[in-house]
């Protein structure tokens, strides 16, 4: 956490990592109580434990006593478990004796309102003012499996499995279901935090701890919301170069309320996709449920860092092979034809009857022959054109009168994945949980972790793809000191405010270097058509009024006008088209462009939390019905807009569809980073630029139409 000037910064490290701990409100009346003292002695804790209760006596079982002065020796950590009005001076009282690490387990704070949040900013504002770290009010505590350190609230099932997955949850209810699941499934975790209200301690605190953990490898994630996205970003940046995923579980879908309706992009940019596009480009994983939380974030543990898209898949079973091609196609994975020596081998292996090809069924022989999955495995993990290999298979569930033959069986699998040149991800059928023997099979032998099921194993390996890919282009930028440059400042003409329609838009477009059409300001009938005749014929002409937004809807736009007399004609139409409230200011005289091309929207809006977000998709009047559109958060440079393009439903109309001249997307994504990098020069007075159409035929790239709409 930073600390403010003159305030010292918390040790986050030292709230997770005490050497003694006193539960300060301890009781045999509670059940809050008793599970954290039950834990911290069930799973090891190595130091004093001390429990302070105002009666004193005997509570757990132990000497309790009267206050914190009372206790002997140094306390590290401070667990406490109060009534609401009694948690700031156990504070004063702390701090005072050097206390400087605290879990607020009571609740009744902001989550309430009123009295509650009043009380909450006095309990933060002394927390901040001596450099304190808290952790809640209201969280259950947190489960350091690493280092054997749990005062958490609720009981601990056992076994607690230790491994490299740190979770970090915006909600104490779901704290023990998680980590039940996490037991189901065999995914070890290294710290588990639920983070209550967050009066002091933030999920970034914790994410920025996890980032430099050296027993976490993965860190798991439940937002309810991301409070402060600069520093979200920032943590997410730090451990994407650290090479440590990050998996969120984001939820509240709600569209935003937006300030600029005059726009189109404004119906298309909502928060939840700007988080989308957010969490995308810091390499942040969204996920969609609990179950996909986890069991992604179990495969970047265990396999880390995938090379590519090319997956070789093996099974015994021709139904799952036809599913598993499905669910990769969904997650944009390539299952290419095996090498011709890999098919080779794969026809000296697999029976007569069966068929070499990826996804490779081995069939139902191998209940016969028990190498045959291990020797296909073998084969294909050693094909020069695969990346990763999906193995389905999974640990055994119920335990045989001699485990010896599983046991060796298991061993020698795990022994050839683990010296296999390409990654093997295994995955099973269904999602069940494993068994307390599949999990002693998995730890005896060193079998590799098992993702529940297909549907959510073929997720969890296109978002580790998707994770690689990002952190390789984000390396690769880091070594050649590629950060997307600066944008120069541009100045903004006095007292720019509300919609400034096109022809100003236009205008302030043209002078930062942005390609657009032509165009002149006429005043009246005759100055139009002398405009028209410098343009020659045909020409569009447009009504121009400050705050007039969509020209069209009102019949203020005339296309293809071949002479003098319909330019007047639609002169006097488009003026007298605007409603009342709204003045005319003339009309803007293009040079009509000729059919063909492919019609664009670029827009950037400003998200309240994320800041300016660019939307680029197929615009002209189809923009609302399609919603084709990509968004990212500022700054992006020409590659980033390159891949969005080609996330559009529409990229084939850039790449020459049906025999159209095809789009050159170098100079499409150059024109489009040019844009967004100008908004982003025009600084915190923009509200939305929107760009609808930039006409795209061949290299030529042109804006035809442009809104700008400043803040108040």
């Amino acid at each position: 956490m930073t600390a403010q000037a003159g305030v010292p910064a918390p040790d986050v490290r030292a709230l997770f990592n005490p050497r003694s701990i006193a539960l300060v409100g301890a009781t045999d009346k509670s059940g809050w109580s008793v599970s954290t003292f039950g834990n911290l002695r069930a799973q090891g804790f190595a130091g004093p434990v001390h429990l302070v209760n105002p009666r004193g006596g005997t509570v757990h079982g132990q000497d309790a006593y009267r206050s914190l002065s009372d206790v002997p020796g140094p306390v590290d950590l401070a667990y406490v478990m109060v009534p609401t009005r009694a948690v700031l001076p156990i504070l004063r009282e702390g701090a005072g004796l050097g206390v400087r690490a605290y879990v607020v387990l009571t609740a009744g704070f902001g989550e309430v309102g009123g009295e509650g949040a009043a009380l909450e900013r006095e309990v933060a504002g002394f927390a901040r003012e001596h450099g304190l770290a808290l952790l809640g009010p209201n969280g259950n505590g947190y489960i350091n499996a690493a280092a054997g350190v749990t005062p958490y609230g609720l009981p601990i099932p056992a076994p607690l499995l230790r491994g490299s997955v740190g979770v970090v949850l915006q909600s104490g209810a779901l704290a023990s279901s998680v980590l039940a699941f996490a037991q189901a499934r065999n995914v070890g975790i290294s710290l588990l935090t639920s983070m209550g209200n967050e009066a002091v301690l933030t999920v970034t605190d914790v994410i920025d701890y996890l980032v430099d953990d050296p027993a976490t490898k993965v860190i798991a994630l439940f937002l309810e919301s991301v409070r402060d996205p600069a520093e979200f970003a920032r943590v997410a940046r730090r451990a994407l170069l650290k090479g440590k995923p990050i998996v969120a579980l984001k939820i509240g879908r709600s569209s935003l309320a937006s300030r600029t309706a005059q726009a189109h992009t404004g119906a298309l940019v909502g928060d939840d996709n700007v988080v989308d596009a957010a969490f995308r480009g810091l390499g942040v994983l969204r996920v969609r449920s609990l179950e996909d939380l986890l069991i992604t974030a179990g495969l970047l543990d265990a396999v880390g860092e995938i090379p590519g898209r090319r997956l070789g898949v093996v099974t015994p079973s021709g139904g799952a092979s036809e599913i598993i091609a499905d669910r990769a196609e969904d997650e944009g994975l390539e299952l290419p034809e095996f090498a011709p020596e890999t098919a080779a081998k794969l026809a000296g292996i697999v029976p007569a009857f069966a068929t070499v090809q990826n996804p490779l069924d081995v069939t139902g022989y191998v209940l016969i022959d028990r190498t045959l999955l291990g020797r296909a495995l073998e084969a294909v993990t050693g094909d020069p054109g695969i990346d990763a290999v999906l193995l389905l298979s999974e640990p055994p569930r119920a335990e045989p009168p001699d485990p010896a033959p599983v046991l060796a069986t298991y061993r020698a699998a795990a022994e050839r994945i683990a010296a296999s040149p390409t990654p093997v991800v295994v995955v099973s059928n269904v999602l069940t949980d494993i068994s307390p023997f599949g999990r002693r099979v998995q730890a005896e032998t060193g079998y590799p972790y098992v993702a529940g099921g297909i549907e959510h194993g073929l997720s969890a390996i296109g978002a580790a793809v998707r994770w690689s890919e990002i952190r390789r282009a984000e390396l690769e930028r880091a070594a050649a000191s590629a950060e997307p440059a600066r944008p120069k400042a541009v100045a903004v003409p006095e007292g720019a405010s509300g919609l400034w329609a096109e022809h100003r838009a236009a205008a302030l477009l043209a002078e930062g270097g942005i390609p657009v059409v032509p165009s002149e300001l006429a005043r009246d009938e005759e100055s139009a058509v002398a405009a028209a005749e410098r343009f020659g014929y045909p020409v569009v002409l447009k009504v121009a009024a400050e705050g007039l937004g969509h020209k069209s809807d009102i019949g203020g736009v005339k296309l293809g006008l071949a002479d003098g007399h319909e330019v007047r004609k639609a002169y006097r139409e488009v003026v007298a088209a605007v409603p009342e409230g709204i003045e005319a200011s003339g009309a803007l005289v293009q040079p009509q462009r000729p059919k063909g091309g492919v019609e664009l929207l670029v827009g950037v809006v400003r998200d309240p939390g994320w800041g300016l977000t660019l939307a680029v998709g197929l615009g002209g009047v189809w923009v609302e019905v399609l919603r084709d559109t990509a968004l990212r958060v500022l700054p992006v440079d020409a590659a980033e807009v390159r891949r969005a393009l080609g996330e559009l439903r529409g990229a084939r109309l850039l790449e020459g569809a049906r025999g159209t001249e095809p789009a050159d997307l170098g100079a499409v994504a150059a024109v489009v980073a040019r844009i967004a990098a100008f908004a982003q020069g025009l600084g915190d007075r923009l509200e939305s630029l929107e760009i609808n159409p930039l006409l795209v035929t061949g290299s030529r790239v042109e804006a035809l139409d442009a809104l700008v709409t400043w803040r108040d």
